[in-house]
């Protein structure tokens, strides 16, 4: 089954005429995704990559049936590009768009209530399903089609685990990038809720870091709600405290943003915790073994 991305995928790309939007379509498409629409305000009507562009997202639905979106759209804008792509209730919208002011997310979240939108991102690689669907910035060859599900708020760590299991012959269900910024649309736990519901996914490998408390969170769902092994990795043990690290998000304010704090609610909840990035993926296999 997959989660949020499949075979039965119908793309839409907000920001598709852009320098950065225009090149990673162009990847979407030579992965095999379908993408049948473009979003550029005043070029509706042309086509490019051969992709029809529409001057708004409620047209390019209307027109083509998209059932999903990812955004490339610059941060001054990206906000905008969010609401619109919730008013024409599509089902998932995926913000790759880095820089957005979180004052601007306060009022994307406030939107969102109440609505079947699911938001991944911003400031996240995507999402993909391997041999099914790529709608990120992600590099397609090294994922594997398989049953282990990734959950990261890191994209670069998430690219070197992903290699780690595809050498070592473990594919992928669904790698999903939440994103490091302090307001992602989707939560640890919103992920874990569908791995934990798909069929096809046996595991998944959490990858966390400093700042804010969504691990803690996900290690309470973990321990009451998750039947799956969960392995997890958490960023920034020697980070100092309040000091930006990379991420917006990735802020220690306080106890609880601490890389400790974190690792120790995750073991508590039963995860397995591996010590540094580079024995995730032998520590997978070693789970998925005792099976």
């Amino acid at each position: 089954m997959t989660i949020l991305v499949n075979e039965n995928t119908r793309l839409l790309v907000q920001g598709i005429t852009g320098s950065e939007g225009s090149f990673h379509t162009e990847r979407c498409l030579e992965y095999g995704t379908t993408v049948v629409a473009g979003v550029t305000p005043g070029k509706g009507g042309s086509q490019h990559l051969g992709v029809p562009v529409f001057d708004s997202v409620d047209k390019a639905i209307s027109e083509t049936r998209a059932n999903a979106s990812i955004l490339f759209v610059p941060p001054a804008f990206a906000a905008d590009g969010i609401l619109e792509a919730l008013d024409a209730g599509v089902p998932l919208a995926i913000c790759i768009t880095e820089g957005i002011p979180v004052l601007d997310m306060v009022k994307v979240h406030r939107y969102l209530k109440g609505r079947s939108t699911r938001l991944v991102g911003p400031n996240c690689p995507g999402v993909i399903s391997p041999e099914k669907c790529k709608a990120g910035i992600m590099v397609g060859e090294i994922h594997l089609s398989g049953s282990v599900g990734v959950v990261s708020r890191s994209g670069t760590l998430t690219y070197d685990v992903v290699s780690q299991l595809t050498s070592l012959g473990i594919g992928q269900s669904t790698c999903v990038g939440i994103g490091g910024d302090t307001l992602p649309g989707s939560t640890f736990t919103d992920i874990l809720e569908l791995f934990e519901a798909d069929p096809d996914t046996r595991a998944v490998v959490l990858i966390g870091e400093i700042g804010g408390t969504m691990e803690q969170e996900a290690a309470d769902f973990i321990r009451l709600g998750m039947t799956k092994p969960v392995v997890a990795f958490v960023a920034g043990s020697t980070a100092p405290p309040g000091k930006r690290m990379g991420h917006a998000g990735a802020i220690i304010t306080g106890s609880a943003g601490r890389a400790s704090e974190k690792i120790k609610a995750l073991e508590w909840a039963g995860a397995t915790i591996c010590p540094n990035p580079a024995e995730v993926g032998p520590t997978t296999k070693k789970v998925l073994e005792s099976m």
